[in-house]
């Protein structure tokens, strides 16, 4: 079953908030419930019920004055909150009367005597079961009878039910309230008060109905009449009646001094206990004096005890906080004027150490919050922030010029630089041995102040840059100097048939070994200096390997042990720093890297455009070794050396690009000669230059080779096509000659190189195509008149019957004795001039086999279809058989 509105504790709070917003004060609402309103005539004319709550509330004076008790009606405003509507005083209750139209029985009508002058029906209320019905009748019955000591009239209930139902439930109703924080507790007075209060007014309901009972049951006992005697009956009762007031009447004349010595009795013992309650109120007075005493001494005593506790934590306290707060003398000196030198690095970082954890121990969580903003606290703090700021400055400023001085020291020892006939690596040992006893102070620097290292990293990179780029300028110059190689550049594709220099005999191959040095001596130099400058400036980034060498051996620039060049720093409690965030600083690295090795590229761009001015073709060996040395560098270790090794890249294919430029220039400018004949001077110069740079490739240049052999072959052919097309006699033989020419040079790198061997395929299939064209000219130019009369018949047959050909004009089997007459008395004379003509076109005595042997075979070929088509379409007609042709063509 649903649980009713009347036990809803939130609807009562709601209600007690409503009643002391409408500003009665003292009134407490005893009882509330959820009702429907209703007219009777309003709902029959199709008009809805309102909801509604009735409160029940009641006002306690504490001045003498009567108790009162009031229902209020309460109704919801547009807010679902609850607003006082109407007020009745239940004083004014007559009658509780339930509507019999109703046939639920949860519907009745409350009449109070002052709203009989109104003209409008009382409103009528609707509970939502009997339950909730009784429960409000019996509520109001209670209040009626505790406050007002009257019971208004009962109309349309049975009164036995509400009795019975009131004694089922008079230990359930109303034996809990709420608190003000909304958890319910049980209070005893008030229940038993209710349920006292219920019980009596259930025997008053109970003990009237009985005695009417009882009375009605004894007078038809004592009096047996016919039915027709009523009239007898009902004199018979008004007899009764008046003798039984008569002796109710004698009855208390004869009791009352019985009564009046009651009466005494009872006011000697109210005196009595009047005198007692006196007196116990003035023993209970002394009695609360004497607990509030006790209480109070209690009170002090505990105070003095906790002040005395607190008193001494808080000097302790106040003794470890003096103890933080003191700056040891020797400390303070060393951070506002103390030396630099090496000697005295060793204190200088012991007073970096003991600065930070101060600063450190004077925050949260450190230092508990209370402490933070203390007077002595706060100047405490400003007192080290001083000693930072003083020790920081004068820091940075020692080791900008210290940096500074230490590079001008190097720089101006020539002993440091290549000279003259002597070239000679890079050592910086020293220089980081010497910055290294300043790698502590770096860290604690950082520690205290992150944005002084900006200045010092620009200060230590502008002073190392001058240092690298002497060094590499003054390698490169003398390691050119020192370089034999050829005095005059090769020349590859001239065009020029002279068999002149083509630039195979002299050896070039010093010029990449130089540029193997340069970079077997200086890459690995910038890997290690740009990994030194990472740890030394306190990047947070992972160690940097340096590069390894060709031959997979680590060059180093000192001369010392890798294992030696420690710079594992320390964190000020002696741990080593091991950077997590890999990413935070990398681009702030290798912003700093390009300031410190900026300018060093150019001394690589200037030895690239010597050796490229020496050989062209060494562009192919020098971009393998930039190819090399680039796999072996990390993407995120040194940005610039990877940087620099890709700009040297570039710059490589961009020269080797301009040679292939100009030897495509120089082959197109055999296209502008005179009429040529024979092969073409590239030809042969181009199987000498793509040996020579097979030779010269070195790791992963293959893209690069493959892309000039595109390049040049392309423009070789399309200029050969131009120049054969100057001269339409002689086209086809020069496409043969110079494409055979092609494919016997390109033979063997053909077999090994993919980009070739597709070339290869492209001359093979040009040169098929100009013999085919060159030996049909030869055929149709001995044998023109045979041959056209054998494509004339090839055509007709697609147009008549082949029986019908013999009889066209000129076709017929006359015509065919005379072509064949002219054209094959004197074979062999007509075979040989065939044969000469070949042999003179040609220049190359090489080729004249091959194609003779093609010429047989395509004549043979020829002849044989004219043969079947004589057969075909004219019958027995004697021909010359294609055996005998053959033994013709064998003695040639």
């Amino acid at each position: 079953m649903a649980k009713s509105s009347a036990d809803d504790a939130e609807l009562r709070r709601a209600c007690a908030a409503a009643v002391a917003a409408s500003g009665a004060r003292g009134e407490e609402v005893t009882f509330s419930i959820r009702v429907a309103k209703g007219r009777g005539i309003f709902e029959k004319l199709g008009r809805l019920a309102k909801p509604r709550v009735l409160a029940l509330t009641s006002k306690h004076s504490s001045k003498g004055e009567a108790n009162k008790a009031f229902l209020r009606v309460l109704k919801y405003s547009s807010g679902a909150v609850l607003e006082p509507a109407k007020l009745y005083k239940l004083k004014h209750l007559t009658k509780v009367e339930v509507i019999s139209s109703d046939p639920s029985g949860c519907t009745f009508v409350l009449g109070f005597d002052n709203l009989r002058s109104q003209t409008v029906a009382p409103p009528q209320w609707t509970m939502r079961n009997i339950d909730d019905r009784n429960r409000l009748l019996f509520c109001i019955l209670n209040m009626c009878k505790e406050i007002l000591s009257y019971l208004p009239k009962v109309v349309g209930i049975d009164i036995v039910e509400l009795a019975l139902w009131a004694k089922e439930n008079a230990l359930t109703i109303d034996n809990q309230v709420s608190n003000q924080d909304g958890q319910e507790t049980s209070v005893a007075t008030q229940t038993e008060r209710k349920v006292t209060v219920t019980v009596t007014v259930e025997n008053d309901l109970v003990s009237q109905a009985k005695d009417e009972e009882e009375d009605m049951e004894a007078l038809l006992d004592t009096y047996v009449m016919g039915i027709g005697e009523a009239d007898a009956f009902s004199e018979r009762l008004k007899q009764e009646l008046v003798a039984l007031e008569a002796a109710n009447v004698y009855q208390l004349l004869e009791s009352e001094p019985l009564i009046e010595e009651v009466l005494q009795g009872l006011d000697t013992a109210s005196a009595a206990v009047d005198d007692m309650d006196e007196w116990l109120r003035i023993f209970n007075l002394k009695l609360r004096h004497m607990r509030e005493d006790i209480s109070s001494i209690e009170s002090r005593n505990n105070g003095l005890e906790m002040q005395s506790v607190n008193n001494k934590g808080l000097v302790e306290e106040l003794e470890k906080l003096l103890e933080r707060l003191r700056i040891p003398q020797e400390f303070a000196a060393s951070l506002t004027g103390g030396s630099f030198e090496e000697s005295r690095m060793l204190k200088n970082v012991e007073a970096c150490e003991w600065l930070t954890g101060a600063i450190r121990c004077l925050e949260v969580p450190n230092l508990d919050p209370s402490y933070v903003n203390m007077r002595a606290v706060r100047e405490k703090r400003a007192e080290l922030e001083k000693l930072k700021i003083t020790f920081v400055r004068r820091a940075s400023e020692f080791l900008r010029n210290y940096f500074s001085s230490l590079v001008d020291f190097m720089i101006s020892d020539k002993s440091y630089f290549s000279q003259r006939g002597q070239l000679k690596r890079p050592d910086h040992a020293d220089l980081r041995y010497k910055c290294r006893t300043y790698a502590r102070l770096l860290q604690h620097l950082k520690s205290l102040d992150k944005s002084c290292l900006g200045p010092l990293r620009k200060a230590y990179c502008h002073s190392l840059n001058l240092l690298l780029r002497r060094e590499a300028r003054e390698f490169a110059n003398e390691l050119r100097a020192s370089t034999k190689a050829p005095k005059n550049p090769a020349v590859w594709l001239e065009g020029s048939n002279s068999g002149g220099q083509n630039g195979s005999s002299a050896d070039t191959s010093t010029v990449s070994d130089a540029y193997s040095k340069m970079l077997t001596i200086f890459i690995p130099l910038l890997v290690d200096e740009s990994s030194f400058f990472a740890h030394f400036m306190c990047f947070e980034v992972p160690a940097l390997v340096p590069a390894g060498a060709p031959n997979g051996n680590k060059h180093r620039s000192g001369a010392t042990d890798p294992d030696d060049d420690d710079l594992n720093l320390m964190d000020p409690d002696g741990n080593d720093i091991k950077p997590d965030n890999t990413s935070v600083e990398l681009g702030t690295l290798n912003d700093a890297l390009q300031e410190l090795l900026d300018g060093i590229q150019e001394d690589f761009y200037a030895v690239v455009d010597w050796a490229y001015k020496i050989d062209p073709l060494r562009c192919i060996s020098m971009h393998g070794i930039t190819e090399r040395y680039l796999s072996g560098q990390k993407a995120d270790a040194a940005g610039f050396v990877r940087k620099l090794l890709d700009d040297l890249e570039s710059r490589i294919s961009v020269q080797f690009g301009r040679f292939i430029d100009e030897a495509c220039h120089q082959i197109e400018r055999n296209e502008r000669n005179v009429r040529q004949t024979g092969i073409l001077a590239y030809i042969p110069r181009f199987a000498v230059l793509a040996s020579r740079m097979e030779q010269y490739i070195q790791g992963q240049s293959r893209d690069l080779i493959d892309k000039a052999y595109t390049k040049l072959v392309s423009t070789m052919f399309t200029t050969l096509e131009k120049i054969a097309q100057g001269d339409p006699k002689t086209a086809d033989i020069v496409l043969i000659e110079n494409y055979a020419a092609f494919q016997n040079s390109l033979y063997d790198l053909a077999n090994v190189v993919p980009t070739l061997a597709k070339f290869y395929h492209q001359a093979s299939e040009s040169y098929e195509q100009a013999c085919t064209r060159h030996i049909s000219s030869l055929i149709y130019l001995q044998f023109e008149r045979l041959f056209q009369f054998s494509r004339k018949v090839d055509e007709l047959t697609y147009t008549i019957a082949a029986e019908e050909i013999p009889f066209q004009l000129g076709l017929s089997k006359t015509d065919l004795r005379r072509v064949l007459k002219s054209s094959l008395s004197g074979i062999d004379k007509s075979i040989g001039a065939m044969y000469r003509r070949l042999q003179k076109t040609l220049t190359s005595d090489e080729l004249f086999p091959s194609l003779w042997d093609k010429c047989k075979k395509e004549f043979l070929d020829k002849y044989e279809s004219f043969v079947q088509m004589v057969t075909r379409i004219y019958g027995n007609e004697p021909v010359m058989p294609v055996a005998e042709m053959r033994d013709v063509l064998a003695t040639f």
